[in-house]
């Protein structure tokens, strides 16, 4: 499955990242390791195929939320291409961190740590963020904290540390409030009022979605500019993916997805990892000088292309885990209330017992609403 940012097909970007240079070792707390671990693809998605008109760079990269699923993907690909990376994230990744690889574990909210780590970097990619689904979703002031708070902070390191690329991990939910979205693009589609998202990530990732872009342009401590830019994506999947999948797989194991809920009709997007990171990589290609700079303060939307109903797409998960797909279908207002009520239950039953909602509102919204976005020449 061979996809295509809008940019890569308009501008034939390619890339060539050399010389392995030093890891930043600031902290006490980083972790280094030996061989690279296996990890999956799709098929022809091989960065290195791309390989060819950028002049030879030296990368010192930085990531954050490189604990993650995203992340640390993320900095493998990176590291494979010779690139000097250090993930950056308050929990360490569960996968083995391969050579040219520093995991340093700190937050993404401590403006001394930041300062050290992206010490001589030349590119951020900014993929922290908190609260985007289960009952992180309720945790508003630590949404706020992150999702805000420390992008305002990587935005300023960014400037006092001399790094001209930044590159931040947006969310499709910046334009998506639970309103039918159908073909739309960068041009067309506006930001989501903030007062009307009823979850506190969409608002925040929209906030910081937003300063980055204004961030573009901006004075740098050596003299020359911040070439910022955003890539928002739709839900994350692949081999070895943590949060999505899994998380449904519990629920039909233990018979609670028997329903089928939302407008038959209605389809979504989603994104394989390593599109993602290959959308990642090609943007910090495109905000150099060899590349004239073309992402410069620009959005993006990266998905697979392709606009699937969410319950079709997972019946293999079903299958696979020997359950009938469901087939009884419920009416949207009851799915909202139910997911509303969860939400409340949870809140009331916190300080005796943990528990976990079924779905929030917001995923309620998203499974039953249109909201497809292909790239800008489509796929």
């Amino acid at each position: 499955m061979e996809q295509f940012s809008t940019w890569e097909k308009k501008c034939f970007v390619c890339l060539v990242i050399e010389n392995r240079i030093s890891c930043c070792r600031c902290d006490p707390k980083h972790i280094s390791n030996g061989v690279v671990p296996p990890w999956s693809q799709t098929s022809d998605c091989n960065l290195n195929r791309h390989a060819g008109a950028l002049s030879k760079r030296s990368m010192n990269t930085v990531v954050t939320g490189g604990g993650g699923y995203f992340g640390y993907n993320l900095g493998c690909a990176l590291a494979k291409l010779g690139a000097s990376v250090v993930l950056l994230d308050t929990q360490e990744p569960i996968w083995e961190i391969p050579n040219g690889v520093v995991f340093i574990q700190a937050d993404v909210r401590d403006y001394d740590v930041l300062f050290a780590v992206c010490e001589g970097a030349d590119c951020v990619f900014h993929a922290a963020a908190y609260g985007m689904s289960g009952l992180e979703q309720l945790q508003k002031e630590k949404i706020e904290s992150i999702n805000v708070g420390g992008t305002k902070l990587i935005i300023e390191v960014c400037k006092q540390q001399n790094i001209p690329r930044l590159i931040y991990t947006s969310t499709v939910n910046v334009v998506f409030g639970g309103n039918p979205i159908e073909d739309g693009d960068e041009e067309t589609v506006p930001y989501f009022p903030l007062e009307k998202h009823i979850d506190h990530y969409s608002k925040t990732k929209s906030i910081a979605d937003q300063m980055v872009l204004a961030a573009n342009g901006t004075p740098v401590a050596g003299g020359d500019k911040l070439r910022t830019c955003v890539l928002r994506s739709p839900g994350i999947y692949g081999p070895g993916e943590q949060r999505h999948l899994p998380r449904v797989a519990v629920n039909i194991q233990k018979g609670l997805f028997r329903f089928k809920f939302g407008d038959p009709s209605t389809k979504m997007n989603w994104v394989h990892v390593q599109n993602l990171v290959k959308a990642h990589i090609l943007a910090a290609v495109a905000l150099t000088s060899e590349r004239n700079y073309i992402a410069s303060g620009q959005a993006y939307y990266i998905n697979d292309g392709k606009n699937v109903n969410l319950f079709e797409w997972i019946t293999p998960l079903f299958e696979k885990l020997g359950c009938s797909p469901p087939w009884i279908r419920i009416p949207t207002c009851f799915v909202y209330v139910a997911a509303t009520a969860m939400e409340y239950l949870h809140l009331a039953l916190k300080p005796v017992i943990e528990f976990t909602p079924l779905l929030t509102r917001n995923e309620g919204a998203e499974h039953c609403r249109d909201s497809h976005i292909p790239n800008r020449q489509g796929t």
